[in-house]
């Protein structure tokens, strides 16, 4: 697909989404003010009854856009925000996201030289480094990457081969290839699924998708589950959805927490909930306080032991490329679509 590149120059857009969390947005708005190239504007989808106050002073224009539904319309509200923006550059960035001081500039020259969707860094903070002043200095010395994520290139720029790599957090895109794209499919709501949706559809569009270095956000702790128990219904939902489109579901890893931990089976009809997730399920998956990040394959690591132990066997030792050929294999079969997946494109 041929698609025009942005003069370095053109006008830059930042897009972001909230739904409570005022202290995050704040840092976010403050760490916009802080890059050595500004945007040229700030586009707030306000997921809540009323807008933001008591936002920083900037140099440039903050539109707060309303997002209505109790759902948790992440796909529709990326699409708003979008739709609403001014620029030639489109930087999406998760509320929980403070930018490195080069973000923007960073964007913007690696939009410039190629077509597709741009992931930028992403370190992750300790609990109260964002709490009160913060300075940049003091966050490049302690934080830390993700165990589970790809980190940045040797290079300036690497092409992603895997689509499902893809995830929201920090991502850039011409306003050419935003258009091309189509944009997020708004059947999904409520949490997952639909960032990997729109990978697939740009992997399938033949619209490349890239690692840059640099880009850089750091993420502000809060407390979050992962794999997230609190958020089954909508997994289950959105996985069967990517199933009716693409012949097979996503989202197996957290799938196959969910069924190690009894919430959930496969069935001949679809995924089934069994349970509502307990205190316990909440303890285990919950990130603590000394967690900079929370991540699926240390608590599949910790119920994979459990099971172990329940048979009288020791903790395993196996290499984890190992265990993770055999987690891989135990996932396969969450992977077909079924019956209930037919059904859901309709609602």
């Amino acid at each position: 697909m041929h698609m025009t590149c942005p003069s370095v120059t053109a006008p830059v857009s930042v897009l972001t989404l909230a739904r409570g969390r005022a202290t995050h947005l704040h840092n976010v708005v403050l760490g916009l003010t802080r890059q050595t190239r500004q945007p040229d504007e700030l586009v707030i989808g306000v997921m809540q009854d009323a807008p933001y106050d008591d936002l920083p002073d900037t140099t440039f224009p903050i539109r707060q856009i309303m997002i209505d539904g109790t759902d948790l319309p992440l796909a529709r509200a990326r699409n708003a925000v979008a739709a609403e923006a001014t620029g030639e550059m489109l930087i999406f960035l998760d509320v929980d996201c403070i930018p490195a001081p080069r973000l923007v500039d960073d964007y913007a020259r690696q939009m410039a030289e190629a077509p597709g969707l741009f992931m930028g860094e992403v370190m992750y903070l300790p609990a109260g480094a964002a709490d009160a002043d913060w300075d940049y200095d003091t966050f490049h010395q302690i934080a830390v990457r993700h165990s589970d994520r790809q980190g940045p290139p040797e290079e300036a720029r690497r092409a992603c081969e895997d689509y499902r790599c893809f995830w929201s957090l920090n991502f850039a895109m011409s306003r050419t290839a935003w258009d091309a794209s189509g944009g997020f499919d708004e059947r999904f709501t409520g949490y997952g699924g639909e960032d990997t949706d729109f990978g697939r559809t740009l992997s399938e569009m033949g619209i490349p998708i890239w690692w840059i270095r640099g880009a850089r956000v750091f993420h502000q702790y809060h407390d979050h589950c992962m794999p997230p128990i609190h958020h089954v219904a909508s997994v289950i939902r959105n996985s069967e959805l990517f199933a009716t489109k693409w012949g097979h579901r996503t989202m197996e890893h957290w799938l196959h927490a969910f069924r190690m931990m009894g919430l959930i089976e496969n069935c001949r009809t679809g995924l089934r909930i069994l349970r509502e997730p307990d205190a316990d399920d909440f303890a285990l998956c919950r990130q603590g306080r000394d967690m900079p990040y929370a991540a699926t394959g240390r608590v599949i690591r910790i119920l994979e032991d459990r099971a172990r132990a329940q048979e009288g066997l020791p903790p395993s030792d196996a290499p984890m490329a190992a265990r993770l050929a055999v987690m891989e294999k135990d996932q396969d079969d969450l992977l077909a679509p079924t019956a209930t997946a037919n059904t859901v494109a309709a609602e």
